[in-house]
């Protein structure tokens, strides 16, 4: 994944960088060191090449961890939802015979999701401490 974006700070070997928002903020790797508003998003990326405040760059990220992110972020959600529902309805059916095996599947279905909310937030806040998750400079534009 490829963005350009405009030099903000630097600081060391890092640079803060304002870039467009696009769809692809939802799922990035790097959304734990990013900053979006509505129009634009800040995210702090490796700057081997030293560009200075001002300086239009182009920055990278890996594409194998940019489809990792959006695996867990969307796939995992949609798995946990469907296989505690089916948990839930074949625990409903075998247990709680009196109750409608349904409202045990949405029940378990929605706990499901909701844990794995959780553990992608602490993959999250894990990751983004990460070097290899980070966007590189990889050129400057101006």
């Amino acid at each position: 994944m490829e963005e350009t974006g405009i030099v903000i700070s630097t600081e060391g070997i890092m640079a803060r960088i304002r870039v467009q928002k696009s769809g692809a903020c939802d799922a990035c790797a790097a959304a734990g060191t990013c900053k979006p508003s509505e129009e634009t998003a800040e995210l702090e990326a490796f700057n081997p090449i030293m560009a200075k405040v001002g300086q239009t760059v182009r920055l990278a990220l890996k594409p194998q961890l940019y489809l990792k992110a959006s695996i867990i972020v969307y796939g995992l959600p949609v798995a946990s939802l469907i296989g505690g529902a089916i948990l839930g309805k074949n625990i409903g059916e075998l247990y709680f015979k009196g109750t409608d095996s349904d409202l045990i599947a949405a029940a378990f279905g929605f706990g499901a999701l909701i844990i794995s909310f959780i553990i992608i937030k602490l993959w999250s806040s894990k990751v983004e401490k990460k070097e290899e998750y980070r966007p590189v400079i990889e050129e400057i534009i101006q």
